[in-house]
């Protein structure tokens, strides 16, 4: 069930974002009288699943969930159709419309992209605020494994900056530390600059950033849960565990690694419950969990957005998110990382999917796609929609068009350099999945 919930939360934000796309190109070319042969979601190679002309428009449904496409007459696109293209250019075709018409076809999708996101974060903003943990506020620091300590972090340090800029949400700082260059900490009352070795990032990227780097917090238990070790010793919600056995305990981590090394023992546990101590004995089950969770509330705080503050919040939060994208490509194309291992189609998409359906998540989920789905469009690479604005950008400058040839070279070359990333991508996908069943 839990799969059946992922996939089907995949498809419809990759529905959602190919059709609004191709609306993007198909509005401005019919605004500009230029046909539209076909509309589809997904590709319909050799067959279609479903198919419906209206007026001049083939609209339909591809087998193939890998996008979709609109095809506009007197295009090089895709399809390759140079029988079209060695004919006379006719008026209603897109070859034969001004360079400032066909710019603004071809950015048309990535332009609804951007507003999507921009959009949803803004109505995300206004419906729910703004809740995270300050990073440069933690009341008790961080805490690290030894990933984070090959990193050079060590727990309780304080985050002040990365590559010098303050950042305000620890879940930013977790994100910019992994981009960034050195993080500047306070430690011991000292504040020293951490340079972030790209041995340490690539160690990172193989665990795939799994607790290497969290918050300190104090041990009070939010949620125990039912028929659980912890819930027949009698542990209660609101409990702040202040001792296991003889030895104090004044943070969450500390009473963690007490439990972890006191696999099938019984042990003692001190807890204060509403200003008065109560004595407690649990043994440890082999797997080392008792069934709490921790109670986080005191580190977060909750920025409210009005109406009006919400659009331009939005907007920020969409630049955001598109300055990352696009400085997760230096560290991905740095072969120290390993980061390239790491990129995901949709199969480690769907993995990356809520496993129950959680509307919040959906949200930022498909805002967070569409910027992505802008930002990669508009790569200089023939084929996509970047590689027809760099030919474009080209004519306007220079006053002349590139030739057919070059052109019809330039879609060949790009559909064999995304096929090329297409292979990898799926290849880490395959490969993550064969890992762990031989792991």
């Amino acid at each position: 069930m839990t799969l059946a919930i992922q996939i089907i939360q995949f498809i419809i934000i990759i529905s959602i974002l190919v059709i609004l796309h191709e609306f993007g190109h198909f509005l401005p070319a019919r605004w500009f009288k230029t046909k539209v042969e076909k509309f589809y979601l997904f590709f319909d190679w050799k067959f279609s699943l479903f198919k419906k002309k209206i007026g001049e428009t083939e609209y339909g449904i591809g087998w193939l969930p890998l996008g979709g496409y609109v095809k506009i007459a007197g295009m090089i696109d895709e399809s390759m159709d140079t029988e079209q293209m060695n004919q006379e250019p006719q008026p209603w075709e897109f070859r034969s419309k001004p360079a400032w018409q066909r710019l603004i076809i071809m950015l048309g999708g990535v332009t609804v992209n951007f507003f999507l996101a921009w959009f949803i974060y803004s109505m995300l903003l206004f419906s729910n605020g703004d809740t995270y943990i300050p990073a440069d506020s933690l009341k008790y620091g961080i805490l690290v494994d030894s990933v984070g300590q090959q990193l050079g972090l060590e727990t309780g340090d304080q985050i002040l900056a990365v590559d010098g800029k303050k950042t305000k949400k620890f879940n930013d700082a977790l994100l910019q530390i992994i981009l960034g260059d050195d993080v500047t900490v306070r430690r011991d009352g000292k504040e020293i600059t951490v340079p972030l070795s790209d041995e340490g990032k690539a160690t990172v990227f193989e665990q795939k950033g799994r607790n290497f780097l969290s918050y300190r917090s104090k041990p009070i238990i939010e949620v125990v849960s039912p028929e659980s070790i912890a819930e027949k010793a009698g542990m209660l919600p609101g409990d702040e565990i202040t001792m296991v056995g003889t030895e104090k305990i004044a943070f969450w981590d500390q009473f963690r690694e007490k439990i972890g090394t006191s696999s099938g023992e019984t042990i003692s546990i001190t807890v204060l419950r509403k200003g008065q101590t109560k004595n407690l004995s649990l043994k440890v089950p082999k797997e080392g969990m008792i069934g709490v969770q921790l109670d986080f509330q005191d580190l977060r705080v909750t920025d409210e957005y009005g109406f009006l503050a919400s659009i331009p919040g939005g907007f920020k939060r969409t630049i955001k998110v598109l300055t990352d994208q696009v400085r997760q490509f230096k560290v991905i194309f740095n072969a120290k990382t390993g980061a390239y291992k790491q990129v995901k189609g949709p199969i480690g998409i769907v993995e990356m999917m809520s496993p129950t359906w959680d509307w919040n998540f959906f949200w930022n989920f498909l805002a967070m796609f569409s910027v992505w789905l802008a930002f990669v469009n508009l790569l200089p690479i023939p084929a996509l929609d970047g590689g027809h604005v760099m030919f474009l950008l080209y004519e306007i400058v220079s006053g002349r068009p590139p030739s057919q040839k070059v052109l019809e070279t330039g879609q060949i070359i790009g559909f064999v350099i995304i096929m090329g990333l297409m292979a990898v991508i799926f290849g880490n996908d395959i490969w993550n999945i064969i890992k762990r069943f031989i792991g």
